[in-house]
């Protein structure tokens, strides 16, 4: 156990072997779950920069502001790190639907008897 990492202070990340961290993004106000992305350590130093999220994408393999050609920003209202400081919570304020899609959420699928139910 890292006593430092877990119970101290500093904001020690800790990436994964590609550089990635993952974080949950939630309404701040609402609660709900909008999204899941992953950030390596330049969108970690701009988000907590800026106050506004960003990510890496892996599937362009570069850095994105969300919201960048939406207009769909999410404005950090508070940054938290798990225990072990892997995962990142950031409750946001969206500033329109969180999904490429348009749904509010990413999340607007459910899973029942092994089918997608859409919820949007």
């Amino acid at each position: 156990m890292d006593q430092d990492r877990e119970n101290g202070t500093a904001l020690q990340p800790k990436f994964d072997a590609a550089g990635l961290i993952t974080g949950v993004v939630t309404d701040a106000a609402t609660g709900e779950l909008l999204m899941v992305a992953h950030l390596d350590a330049e969108a970690l130093e701009r988000t907590i920069a800026t106050g506004e999220a960003h990510f890496w994408s892996r599937s362009r393999g570069s850095l994105w502001k969300k919201g960048e050609t939406s207009g769909n920003i999410l404005r950090v209202v508070e940054l938290r790190i798990d225990c072990d400081q892997d995962a990142l919570w950031i409750r946001a304020t969206p500033a329109g639907p969180a999904c490429h899609t348009g749904a509010r959420s990413c999340f607007y699928r459910r899973v029942e008897d092994g089918k997608l139910v859409d919820e949007r």
